[in-house]
This record gives C-alpha cells, structure tokens and sequence, in this order.
C-alpha cells in the first residue's frame, strides 16, 4: 500500500447516533490489537485529541 493510501485509509468521519457522535476504527488495527466487538474500552480526552485504550 502506497503512503497516501496509508494516511487516507487511516481517515474517519464522526457519524451521528443519537446524543453521540461515533468513529469506526480501521479493521486491520482492530485485528492486530485482537479488539472485539462490544470489548470495554477507556476513552481519555489528551492534549490534541484522543487515547484509547483496552479496559483492562
């Protein structure tokens, strides 16, 4: 995969869902951090955007 390719595939739009505004993350990360879904995850607000990470 091209470089462009690269940072266009990691791209998102925020999607409306009632009071929410929502992400979809890239299938291939999900995969390679082994994410489920309906997995608990901690949303944390940090300096220039988001962190997320596993519950556990």
């Amino acid at each position: 995969m091209t470089r462009r390719k690269l940072k266009e595939t990691n791209v998102r739009k925020l999607t409306r869902s009632g009071n929410s505004l929502l992400v979809s993350l890239p299938r291939e990360m999900l995969t390679k951090l082994g994410w489920k879904e309906k997995q608990k995850v901690v949303v944390r607000k940090i300096r220039g955007g988001v962190s997320i990470r596993d519950w556990r």
